[in-house]
C-alpha cells in the first residue's frame, strides 16, 4: 500500500466510521438489481464527498496527548494517524507525489508534502481549507 494511500485510508475510514447525522450505521441497504454495483459505487463516491479531513485530524488531535501541528506539519500529520514519520517513508512519500527538489528532510520538501497530500485528499473526496491547499 502507498504510503498515501495509507493516509487516506486513516481519514475516510475514521469518517466512515462515524455515520453522518440522520444515517443508520451498520447494515448495508445496498439494493439487489442489475447495475446495483454502479450506483452502489455512485453512493459511496457521494459520501466521500462528505468527508471533512479537518473535522477528522481535529477530532484525533483532540483526543491525542501529544500536541501535535498537522496543519502544517507533515510529520506531525502522519503522528496523529499513527503512520511511520521517518525520513524514508516521507523519501517514498515524495516519490509517489512526483516531487523533483532533494529528498533530504529539508523544510521544502515537507512543506510540499503537506500541501500535496492535503491537494489530493480535497481531489479525492476530502473537505479541505482552503488555507492548506494550493
Amino acid at each position: 500500500m502507498s504510503v498515501f494511500s495509507k493516509i487516506f485510508d486513516k481519514i475516510f475510514r475514521r469518517a466512515e466510521a462515524a455515520p453522518a447525522p440522520g444515517q443508520p450505521g451498520g447494515a448495508s441497504t445496498a439494493p439487489s438489481y442489475p447495475g446495483a454495483a454502479d450506483a452502489a459505487a455512485a453512493g459511496a463516491a457521494a459520501q466521500q464527498q462528505q468527508v471533512d479531513v479537518e473535522a477528522v485530524l481535529n477530532g484525533l488531535a483532540a483526543s491525542n496527548s501529544q500536541k501535535l501541528n498537522w496543519r502544517t506539519s507533515i510529520v506531525d500529520l502522519m503522528k496523529l494517524l499513527n503512520l511511520d514519520s521517518s525520513l524514508q517513508e516521507r523519501k517514498e512519500l515524495a516519490t509517489e507525489l512526483g516531487y523533483n527538489g532533494a529528498k533530504d528532510g529539508s523544510a521544502e520538501m515537507n512543506t510540499w508534502l503537506h500541501r500535496q497530500v492535503m491537494n489530493k485528499l480535497a481531489a479525492n473526496g476530502g473537505k479541505v481549507p482552503a488555507d492548506l491547499k494550493d
